[in-house]
């Protein structure tokens, strides 16, 4: 009989971790060898458990999940990532793809569903959430209005939500609807982040 596949989880609510370890460890060829409530406590966990896919929160201290990914790829390959995520945004998933996760999928996947998506990640194959997927591609080359991508560029040079109203002759809370739409768009965490993005992909 081959032996179980080694998993870690990373996420940093207890409660959660927990419950997706008595869902995992019900499967018969799968193991929870550590668990983790830190980003930059992921690679060592894996090291030191011999770990062959990590799931991944997006939200946590230290490292983000997608931080977390990029870092096993970088220090300690053998341990495939997996991003396990309430946030099911396109703009968390073209991240976590560029920084080397080998899947991704949201928390309210089916227990069995997500078992298969960890086998599957430990052979080498990638799992993406079809209607994230579907929803990656129908955005195009830049998933931002013409209006979010100009406040947007504002917005990258700083200033306040008042001095960019300003600058744009539109209401302070016109301003923040766009920035809220392009935050969430982008997958950011804030404006200043949502701007980096937008940038890197060439949306500005």
């Amino acid at each position: 009989m081959t032996e179980p596949i080694r998993l870690l989880l990373a996420d940093d609510q207890a409660l959660v971790r927990g419950a997706l370890a008595a869902l995992l460890d019900l499967e018969p060829d799968l193991t929870v060898v550590a668990q983790v409530g830190r980003g930059d406590e992921v690679v060592d966990a894996a090291r030191a458990s011999a770990a062959q896919v990590a799931l991944l929160d997006v939200e946590m201290p230290g490292l983000d999940g997608i931080q977390a990914a990029a870092a096993l790829r970088a220090q300690y390959p053998d341990c495939r990532s997996l991003i396990v995520t309430t946030f099911g945004r396109p703009g968390y998933l073209r991240r976590a793809m560029e920084a080397g996760a080998s899947g991704f999928v949201v928390k309210d996947t089916p227990s069995g569903q997500l078992a298969d998506a960890v086998r599957r990640v430990a052979q080498g194959l990638r799992v993406v959430d079809p209607t994230l997927a579907a929803e990656s591609l129908a955005s195009g080359t830049s998933p931002l209005t013409p209006r979010e991508t100009e406040v947007l560029s504002v917005a990258a040079r700083g200033g306040s939500v008042t001095d960019m109203a300003r600058e744009l002759h539109l209401s302070e809370g016109t301003v923040r609807n766009h920035l809220s739409n392009a935050i969430g768009k982008t997958g950011a965490r804030n404006r200043s982040e949502a701007a980096t993005i937008a940038a890197s992909q060439g949306w500005l």
